[in-house]
């Protein structure tokens, strides 16, 4: 199949979240699988690009925004077999951070226009369009209410919809329907595109889209309950026979601790047990963490994550003193809310030999911290997957995580009073509060001071997983020649 993913980050060129992963992963997997695949793009161009080499100039030309008429320099750039086609418009890219801007609405629907120009202008006819979230959710009716009517080049192409968070909606007044799109007002009048009185680019991507996904079975099916739908749950039932969910997979080559060039000692799931103590020296030792020498084998607790309510962290900040009284080192890689990042801070300064915080990412010090810890806290209010979760049991780190979405489809909890330490491969709880995270983090603690066998027995399960890309790249193959019939 010819499949044309359009998003608006991916590895290795640029990356904010799990979204440039998946794209990335699946696109490598899908090709070895024989599939013909190519990425598109926008060419950010802030300082932090990652290029091996210059990317080849293809073509320029111009689309039209109502009455603006917006340049666009088409590039080309290949790497490790995947041919990328990078999206230039310095106007719209040339800026500090790729998102948060206040007319992102526009720069997204440039880049949606743009890209569906893109495909044309290099005579890449796709069997399937995969759209990921409301950055390019506006693309399958732009496609069905303009394109179609001046060309048949994508006549036989059908499109699948990838939700990977539906908190971000793509909100966008009325007026940009036509102002940027020159879509006509009858489809916000008609309310296939409107939602709270607004266009949202994520709705219009779901009434859409031939098949709709998100990326873990349990999320699919929050998102068809009411009170965990992100206000979809209509939209989405009316879709239900079209909707699956498929669990992400890992990049294994990336996330390997047998060749990880990043940590302090490569180790196997027969070598783990001296290569993460020494892991856990290392990591301890960069973040100013000097233990006593009775106190080195206590538990180190780490986050690598955004520093937002939705990763749990409201719970996290109230845990840590809890955490600190059981002797646990913990170690924080993450940005985001100020007033999260403040309390943080004022958890360091008030524990000091405890507690280390870095403040912005740093790729080389998450791949320490997945190796050296002995525990990978994630009590997140809602996750559609997960990647960290995954990428911790791979290094026989064992997750804490609430029980919902992905990290319910993809962590077994530990529970003492059943013993289902065969099966159980980290720590889990239920409800989201205080108690149920203590309840977990106190489970991960008692079994690591007290019952050394099962913890070790539980790392085994962790370490031993697949998690690699090519089941869930089959199934989204699935996915596709369900579309194909549509």
């Amino acid at each position: 199949m010819k499949i044309a993913m359009l998003t608006s980050e991916c590895n290795p060129l640029y990356k904010v979240g799990g979204l440039a992963d998946v794209v990335y992963s699946l696109s490598k997997k899908l090709i070895e699988l024989g599939d013909n695949v190519v990425i598109v793009v926008p060419y950010y161009k802030n300082g932090s690009t990652h290029f091996d080499y210059e990317p080849k100039k293809i073509c320029e030309y111009n689309i039209f925004m109502s009455w603006r008429k917006q340049y666009v320099g088409l590039y080309e750039y290949k790497t490790n077999g995947v041919t990328f086609y990078l999206i230039d418009n310095e106007f719209y890219f040339k800026r500090d951070t790729y998102y948060g801007w206040g007319d992102d609405a526009e720069r997204y629907a440039f880049f949606s226009m743009a890209a569906v120009e893109a495909l044309m202008a290099v005579k890449f006819r796709p069997d399937v369009l995969h759209i990921h979230d409301w950055q390019v959710g506006m693309v399958p009716c732009y496609i069905k209410e303009r394109i179609d009517s001046r060309t048949d080049f994508y006549h036989k192409t059908k499109t699948v919809l990838t939700i990977h968070n539906p908190a971000f909606k793509g909100m966008m007044d009325k007026y940009c329907l036509n102002n940027y799109y020159g879509l006509n007002d009858r489809l916000f009048d008609n309310g296939i595109v409107r939602f709270d009185g607004q266009v949202s680019t994520l709705k219009s991507a779901i009434a859409y889209s031939n098949i709709i996904t998100t990326v873990s079975p349990t999320y699919r099916d929050e998102l068809l309950n009411y009170s965990t739908s992100q206000g979809f749950k209509y939209c989405l039932e009316l879709r239900k026979d079209d909707f699956y969910g498929i669990v992400n997979g890992l990049d294994i080559e990336e996330f390997d601790p047998k060749t990880d060039p990043f940590i302090h000692r490569q180790f196997n799931p027969r070598s783990y047990i001296l290569g993460k103590k020494q892991c856990k020296a290392d990591v301890l030792a960069s973040l100013g963490l000097s233990p006593k020498e009775k106190d080195k084998n206590n538990p180190l607790v780490s986050m690598v994550t955004r520093l937002y309510e939705q990763k749990g962290m409201d719970l996290v900040v109230q845990i840590i003193p809890e955490l600190v009284q059981r002797n646990c080192f913990i170690a924080i890689l993450g940005s985001g809310d100020p007033y999260i990042q403040q309390r943080l801070e004022k958890l360091r300064d008030k524990y000091p030999n405890n507690i280390a915080l870095y403040l912005g990412f740093n790729n080389q010090l998450a791949h320490k911290l997945y190796a050296g810890s002995d525990l990978f806290l994630m009590p997140s209010l809602f996750e559609p997957c997960g990647i960290g979760q995954m990428i911790a049991q791979r290094y026989g780190t064992l997750p804490i995580v609430r029980e919902t979405g992905g990290l319910k489809d993809t962590v077994v909890g530990y529970n003492p009073i059943s013993n289902n330490v065969k099966k159980a491969n980290g720590f889990s709880f239920i409800d989201y509060d205080l108690n149920g995270l203590r309840y977990a983090c106190n489970v991960a603690l008692d079994t690591y001071f007290n019952n050394v066998e099962a913890f070790r027995t539980i790392i085994h399960n962790a370490i031993n997983l697949d998690r690699g890309w090519e089941n869930s790249a089959k199934k989204y193959q699935e996915i596709y020649r369900k579309a194909l019939l549509k």
